[in-house]
């Protein structure tokens, strides 16, 4: 099905300590993430940015949302190949640099994703079914810097 997706989130800063931001260290980067019907998420910045390293921060959920989404779109991707995954787990990395100027950018993302499938007849066809899942990741085809794939299947004890 073919369509137009809208998303909501609200985002409210929380962190005013009483005079707002009148001085850059004069302020909490406290943030309460909110979807409808979901439960709140507590954010910040990073640690690095003056941050609360308890806290969410942007770049943590960036790599979550590519993360995730590989997953998923792989999960589907093994369905329509015939590949029963029975565990995947994923140590996904990404390499932010400052620009200098007060802004910057993610580099590249390397998704480290450790399948494990019921057979090692299905071993092939769960490597083939990344690089589909990575045409499908909507996230993926979202961003302007690589997301890499260093894959790792194994196969269930019997």
């Amino acid at each position: 099905m073919l369509g137009e997706h809208r998303y909501t989130v609200r985002s409210t800063w929380t962190g005013d300590r009483g005079s707002g931001t009148s001085g850059y260290r004069d302020y909490d980067r406290a943030v309460t993430i909110e979807v409808e019907g979901k439960p709140a998420l507590l954010a910040s910045s990073d640690k690095a940015f003056r941050g609360d390293p308890s806290r969410w921060n942007p770049e943590d959920l960036l790599l979550s949302a590519l993360s995730e989404c590989h997953l998923l779109s792989y999960l589907h991707a093994c369905v329509q190949a015939g590949v029963v995954v029975v565990g995947y787990e994923d140590e996904a990395t990404g390499v932010m640099v400052e620009d200098g100027r007060g802004g910057g950018a993610f580099r590249e993302v390397v998704l480290r994703p450790r399948v494990t499938v019921a057979d090692a007849a299905m071993v092939d066809a769960a490597h083939a079914a990344h690089r589909q899942a990575n045409e499908w990741c909507f996230i993926a085809n979202s961003v302007n810097f690589p997301v890499r794939h260093e894959a790792t299947i194994v196969v269930a004890p019997a």
